[in-house]
């Protein structure tokens, strides 16, 4: 497992933004369709979406796993 370093942060969070340069800083967001390197569209609706299957899955006491292939 790789480890990368982020300034100024312990944990990485999942939110909404389009632009992963100008709205991340070692943070995940979910979009719905991919518009170019580093830019996706309508993060607030996959944002949604994946909250909705992550809150069930823990309200169903399942285990969640997230794999990060580059």
């Amino acid at each position: 497992m790789e480890v990368l370093d982020v300034k100024n942060r312990s944990l990485i969070l999942f939110h909404p933004a389009n632009n992963a340069v100008q709205e991340l800083n070692g943070c995940i967001a979910p979009v719905t369709k991919l518009s170019g390197p580093g830019l996706g569209l309508m993060s607030r609706k996959a944002n949604a979406k994946l909250k909705d299957l992550v809150y069930k899955a823990v309200d169903s006491k399942e285990s969640i796993e997230l794999i990060v292939k580059s």
